[in-house]
């Protein structure tokens, strides 16, 4: 199980200022979340936030506990949100099974031990991406299908940020102590996402991309407002968004988001909005 696990210490804005491309790169892109059969995971000392990949191909594959938490189990002081993005799966929270189409979500409360992935169908494998944080109660478990999601529209063509927000794990829709997850999908001809851009220094963020056609690719901004750094990012690959950091970004086509986010409020709308023209 560790050894598809790794560490992201935090940065501070003076640091990443001196960052290469390469320094940026390894700071902060996740390039690769799944692979066969096996559980990827990345613990990033941002509100202790941990992002994973787990991909099930002809056999069910567990969430074990690993080193760094210093725990009996994975959820024993943990929460954790589960989005499948690939083929139709289940995943067994202490023997209940939830099944999970493409696009469905479930929720997973602290205290749950025993936490199993498997795909229905090999050649189609289900693609779980998960986030975890640190949780100081235990909620029920919940699935989230596609009509359960609280719906949002934003943007417009005429801005190219035409887009459809989809509130997956907000405490508007179930019950959580900090994690929150959702959906953004861009129309077709929008390309920019989460603009005008923002920071919320309560709560850091993660962005992972999917939808994005293998020969397109979406540029990730980040940094302070003043001092703005980049990253070409492809598809199903995730980024770390530090609190003091804008997060947004424009893509060669239309494509779509997953957002997740911990910090020390619930409230989806606390952000610091930049304004466009003083972005730097």
């Amino acid at each position: 199980m560790n050894k598809n696990v790794e560490t992201r210490y935090a940065a501070s804005p003076r640091e990443v200022k001196q960052m290469d491309t390469q320094e940026l790169r390894d700071e902060f892109l996740i390039e690769k979340l799944f692979i066969s059969n096996e559980v990827k995971l990345v613990y990033s000392h941002y509100d202790r936030y941990i992002i994973g990949g787990v991909m099930p191909v002809d056999k069910t594959i567990p969430l074990e506990v690993v080193d760094a938490l210093k725990a009996n189990y994975f959820l024993e002081r943990r929460e954790l949100g589960i989005i499948n993005v690939g083929g139709k799966g289940s995943v067994e929270v202490d023997g209940t099974a939830y099944e999970l189409n493409h696009k469905e979500a479930l929720y997973v409360g602290s205290g749950n031990k025993e936490i199993n992935f498997v795909s229905a169908v090999a050649s189609e494998p289900a693609k779980f991406y998960i986030n975890s944080t640190p949780a100081h109660k235990s909620f029920p478990v919940k699935k989230i299908g596609l009509d359960d999601v609280e719906v949002t529209e934003l943007g417009s063509l005429e801005t190219a940020n035409a887009r459809t927000i989809r509130k997956y794990i907000v405490n508007s829709v179930v019950d959580v102590c900090q994690l929150q997850m959702g959906m953004t999908t861009l129309k077709e001809g929008s390309v920019w996402n989460t603009m005008p851009a923002h920071v919320h220094d309560r709560r850091m963020e993660i962005y992972f991309y999917i939808d994005v056609p293998q020969d397109q690719a979406v540029c990730h901004f980040m940094g302070q407002p003043t001092e703005t750094r980049h990253i070409w990012m492809a598809n199903e690959q995730a980024v770390i968004s530090p609190p003091w950091s804008i997060h947004s970004g424009s893509g060669t086509c239309a494509y779509t988001f997953v957002w997740g986010m911990a910090g020390e409020n619930l409230d989806y709308s606390d952000m610091d909005m930049c304004k466009i023209n003083e972005l730097r």
